[in-house]
């Protein structure tokens, strides 16, 4: 999807374009990161190859789990211990080398090791690096040195426990950013009881998603659920109390001068590659690590970089989906189930689901109609939180906007992915059963659509295993892992799982 605007040749034994990975030939593999794009490589080799010798390097001292239902525990509705990705057991019987709370210091490609933290020195014959990013902390005064007590990111679970926390202590909180992860973090504390300002710099919430319609709407819907809204606002300063480790945040200062006290602020101002370790062992770097479509670096093809720290093409992508596609791609190559695997780019889908917001975003939905090669409909209902909006270019849809009812956002990720001829009726890309035979019911897309966009799962899939005895959208996910990224497949699974057990149940016996 995204050209690759540099190359690297292939070396005897890197598996080449031509040739491919054998088994074995990455040597022992060394992993550095263990969130959601290195546990899932991890996961995926080991169901490849049991025997490669695998290490990995995690800088947080917890099991991996899964980053996007940390608004899930912040808001009450999850535990901890319920986000995990694998068991605490789970190395020990795969034979994998999991040294957790320890980071990677240095890279020595020349010599093919890395030095860790705790002192020792780990050879690889393949590097993939997992780094992922980290939490964008603004320059503001009051935090020359260093965030006070009661300011902090909403990034990790540690976060999320300092954040619930303070929370408990808490009268007001403001939320620095209003993104999809401060968003995210505001509902979490608004359904707590807190009170909440969301302060964001651009006009409308989450603008790189949204159109300004969208984003009002939006904004309203927050306003009912006890999250107040100030856009076009930015905060200049944190002020403080106290002195040395005694001092902690009351409030934020707006460049309009205005004070907003608040003994909770969470920073939820973007985030950027984790690309130290990689620019410090001279590999190419411009956003993110700079990898080619079987995801090697451009410098040195024994290092692999997937998610959040790698870039294909211009492309970093921010998104669950793509990195684990990535971790597929790449656990076929280096264990060479399958030796032409490569990854070309993907389509990302915002999905947002908290108590009392659903939201799903694609493509180019802040396109208008003053295109004439461009087709919009939209609908839009403020009074019940509801913004539908489709663009179509060429009979292709090119974006859309579900804002409050999503009942058709399975359809239209579809017809997204597979660039696919629309209906002549729109209306039915926006209402569930005015569709004219495209469906309203997961049940009655065709096989090849992916119904679980985190984890590249098709209703085919799901098909499958059901013939091979699945009767449960969780036994659905345990073999296929459905329904286990982001959530929002969950209901669509179960309702596939439901049709083929009644269509069982219809069949008379004989």
């Amino acid at each position: 999807m995204n050209p690759v605007p540099h190359a690297v040749q292939d070396r005897p034994g890197e598996g080449g374009r031509r040739s491919g990975p054998r088994a074995g030939d990455a040597g022992p593999i060394v992993v550095v990161g263990n969130g959601m794009a290195g546990s899932r490589f991890v996961t995926d080799l080991r169901r490849r190859d049991p025997h490669v010798p695998v290490t990995v390097f995690g800088a947080e001292p917890q099991q991996p789990y899964n980053r996007i239902l940390l608004s899930n525990v912040l808001a009450g509705v999850a535990r901890p211990e319920q986000i995990g990705l694998v068991e605490a057991s789970w190395y020990a019987e795969h034979r994998v080398d999991a040294r957790l709370g320890v980071a990677v210091t240095r890279i020595d490609r020349k010599a093919r090791v890395v030095h860790a933290a705790d002192g020792s020195v780990t050879p690889y014959g393949t590097l993939v690096l997992a780094t992922g990013s980290t939490a964008v902390v603004p320059p503001l005064k009051g935090a020359e040195d260093g965030l006070p007590a009661g300011a902090l990111p909403f990034r990790t679970l540690e976060d999320c426990r300092k954040i619930l926390e303070l929370a408990g202590a808490a009268d007001r909180a403001v939320v620095v950013g209003g993104g999809l992860l401060g968003i995210e973090a505001a509902r979490g504390l608004a359904g707590r009881g807190l009170p909440v300002t969301v302060v964001h710099q651009a006009g409308h919430l989450m603008e790189r998603q949204l159109d300004p319609g969208a984003g009002k709407v939006l904004a309203r819907t927050l306003d009912r659920l006890g999250v107040r809204v100030r856009l076009q606002a930015a905060v200049r300063a944190l002020r403080t109390e106290g002195e040395g480790e005694e001092r902690r945040v009351v409030g934020v200062e707006l460049d309009t001068g205005e004070f907003l006290p608040a003994e909770l602020v969470i920073l939820a101002c973007g985030v950027r590659p984790q690309v130290r370790l990689a620019r410090a062992a001279g590999l190419a770097v411009e956003r993110g690590i700079v990898v080619d479509e079987m995801l090697r670096s451009v410098t040195d093809p024994a290092v692999r970089a997937i998610g959040e720290c790698s870039q294909y093409g211009r492309t970093v992508y921010g998104l669950v989906a793509p990195a684990w596609q990535q971790a597929t791609v790449l656990a076929d190559l280096l264990s060479g189930a399958d030796r032409g695997a490569r990854f070309t780019g993907a389509r990302q889908i915002t999905r947002l689901k908290a108590a009392g917001v659903e939201l799903a975003a694609m493509g180019d939905s802040r396109l208008g109609d003053e295109d004439p090669q461009v087709e919009v409909v939209q609908f839009s209902d403020p009074a019940r939180g509801t913004y539908k909006k489709v663009v179509v270019r060429e009979d292709r849809l090119v974006g859309a906007i579900l804002l409050g009812e999503t009942g058709t956002a399975g359809t239209l990720a579809q017809l997204y992915d597979r660039a696919a001829p629309l209906p002549s009726n729109r209306l039915g890309l926006l209402f569930p059963g005015l569709d004219g035979g495209m469906g309203d019911s997961p049940a009655r897309l065709p096989d090849a659509a992916t119904v679980c966009h985190c984890n590249n799962v098709s209703k085919g899939q799901i098909r499958a295993c059901w013939r091979q005895g699945a009767r449960s959208a969780g036994e659905v996910a345990e073999r296929t892992r459905a329904g286990t990224g982001c959530g929002t497949c969950r209901d669509a699974v179960e309702d596939i799982v439901r049709r083929l057990n009644e269509q069982q149940e219809a069949v008379p016996a004989g």
